[in-house]
């Protein structure tokens, strides 16, 4: 959700679990004020907040504690989200996430729980070494500070780079759970369109196996292929901890039931030991 969804969340809160994570973004014209109403109104509706920190929307360190100390006030602070963010350049003296982990004030605060970004798909403007250098440094700062946590994926219509990434994170050391970024029902033109904006493959034979034609962009689309493929194929020995991360693109109740018709309509067996 955005610091504005509140009443969104709101009209949905009956369709989603209680104590269900719920991700608030830290988006460019949202005031911290904002973003605090946001958290206080996920946990007094029976979920648990999961404010993000964007290190490059940062105008200077007592902008991060004063977010922080907002969070602590409220009891909203034990998790929390940190991503480099979008700013070609940085607002003030955070370059990217790494950065805010090591200033200290997380602890300080009282965070317990950090979760950072993966790119299976890769990313658009950074290369794929930075990326996989920047996830083994966040993680090893996560480690060494004694924090829980885990690592959220950018969404993504094909498992097949998913799975590999998956393997390729183990086999580096990494062993942090994963939330593997799957995209609420949404029509096919902006699914697109989100998908461009964050780099994520969407050639013809991608969009076969998710289950919609780029020829036909009217429509509307759920995860269900991509989440029976992942569902079959998932291999704790190989891929550690996995779960899975709603975007929802604003459809917060549209998402939620569609989860609970998912869950209805399919039974998937437990993994095996």
């Amino acid at each position: 959700m955005t610091g504005k969804d509140v009443a969104r969340l709101e009209e949905a809160g009956d369709t989603i679990p209680p104590g269900t994570r719920i991700n608030i973004t830290f988006l460019a014209g949202e005031d911290t004020t904002t973003r605090l109403t946001a958290a206080r109104a996920v946990k007094r509706l029976g979920f648990v907040p999961v404010p993000h920190i964007s290190a490059r929307r940062l105008p200077s360190r007592p902008a991060l504690e004063e977010f922080l100390g907002g969070l602590a006030a409220d009891g909203t602070a034990e998790n929390v989200f940190v991503v480099g963010g979008d700013p070609a350049r940085p607002e003030g003296p955070y370059e990217d996430a790494l950065s805010v982990l090591r200033t200290g004030l997380l602890h300080r605060h009282g965070v317990r729980h950090v979760g950072i970004t993966g790119y299976p798909d890769g990313h658009p403007g950074i290369a794929d070494h930075a990326l996989w250098t920047a996830l083994a440094d966040k993680a090893a700062a996560i480690t060494a500070a004694s924090f829980a946590g885990d690592v959220i994926t950018q969404f993504g219509f094909d498992v097949d780079p998913v799975l590999a990434w998956l393997e390729d994170l183990r086999a580096r050391g990494v062993h942090l759970p994963v939330r593997i970024g799957v995209p609420g029902p949404a029509g096919v033109r902006r699914l697109l369109g989100y998908a461009t904006r964050f780099g994520v493959g969407t050639s013809a034979s991608v969009a076969r196996k998710y289950g919609f034609s780029l020829t036909n962009l009217m429509g509307t689309t759920g995860p269900d292929r991509f989440l029976h493929a992942l569902a079959e194929r998932c291999d704790p020995a190989r891929h550690g901890v996995v779960k899975v991360h709603f975007y929802t693109f604003g459809g917060l109740r549209t998402t939620a039931e569609w989860i609970t018709g998912f869950r209805q309509r399919n039974t998937f067996a437990p993994p095996a030991p």
